[in-house]
């Protein structure tokens, strides 16, 4: 009778969790801008430098192309050998600067290691910086001012936590983070938005030092490529879950930066990693090549 009462528990908890329907917002987004397109006179043009052979990479160009080619906007994907010269895809960068037909432009990362990643994105025009992490419009962002084109990853981030639909400005919001330049960007981003962020650099660091800021935040937003790392004991009750690390394993595997079964019950609104938000960011990259070629094209 005790092991009953416990399995019909359990089975109230694990339905407790909302889980968000990334793709169904992404989806409004992108009809709206087909809609938006389709009565104009020009078509937008987006260009992805892909450098080496990274699987998930190939993967997001893809999903990029299919999703500018379903709306109207046409995607160019430039393939560089992880050997290419920096000064190449720097010349190339400057060329599409130029070229009065491409909108936007954006280099799909991780980098192979050999490459300077912030030398590379400040290659790109400010106006043409679709993916928002030039440092002229982080700049604008510190500063307290719009910058050409908002962040897509942290428009994502925000859009999702709007979707559950609680006061956001009275929450304790905590993100864990292996980038202090994308850590900084998120939190000017949020800063902008009248929201309150505190960053956390985790860098093979033990989570044990962090304990008592994850297990009091309300939110906690995760960008770091860890599978699983973060269980349902770490956490408050009632927390808010964003998670935006993703991690292929073999045998085609996805998982995210959060266990999705620990947490379960505990948490109450959690982004998947698939259908969370990675469709949201393909729209707001593709929304924000339309913007520039409305603004600046």
């Amino acid at each position: 009778m005790r092991l009953k009462k416990q399995l019909r528990e359990s089975l109230k908890n694990s339905q407790s969790t909302e889980i968000f329907d990334g793709k169904k917002t992404a989806e409004k987004i992108l009809l709206d801008l087909k809609k938006r397109i389709a009565g104009g006179k020009t078509k937008p043009k987006l260009a992805i430098i892909l450098i080496g052979e990274n699987k998930a990479s190939k993967i997001y160009c893809g999903l990029k192309r299919k999703a500018g080619k379903r709306i109207g906007i046409r995607v160019i994907i430039l393939k560089f050998e992880a050997s290419e010269k920096e000064e190449n895809i720097i010349k190339k960068i400057d060329f599409l600067n130029k070229d009065k037909f491409i909108d936007g432009i954006i280099v799909q990362l991780p980098l192979p290691k050999s490459f300077n990643t912030d030398k590379i994105i400040e290659a790109i025009s400010p106006e043409k910086d679709v993916d928002g992490f030039h440092r002229i419009n982080r700049g604008l962002l510190k500063k307290g001012k719009n910058p050409c084109l908002f962040p897509v990853l942290p428009s994502a981030i925000l859009i999702a936590l709007t979707a559950a639909n609680h006061q956001l400005k009275r929450k304790k919001i905590v993100s864990l983070v292996n980038s202090k330049v994308f850590g900084e960007n998120l939190r000017n981003f949020f800063k902008l938005k009248g929201i309150k962020i505190k960053n956390i650099l985790f860098k093979r660091t033990p989570l044990l030092k962090f304990k008592s800021e994850l297990k009091s935040a309300d939110v906690l937003i995760t960008v770091l490529g860890l599978p699983n790392l973060i269980k349902g004991e770490m956490i408050k009750d009632k927390a808010i879950l964003i998670d935006a690390g993703i991690t292929y394993l073999p045998k085609r595997k996805v998982v995210g930066d959060v266990d999705k079964q620990s947490v379960k019950g505990k948490a109450v609104f959690l982004t998947p990693i698939i259908g969370g938000i990675g469709p949201l960011t393909v729209a707001l990259l593709l929304k924000n090549t339309y913007l520039a070629s409305q603004k600046y094209g």
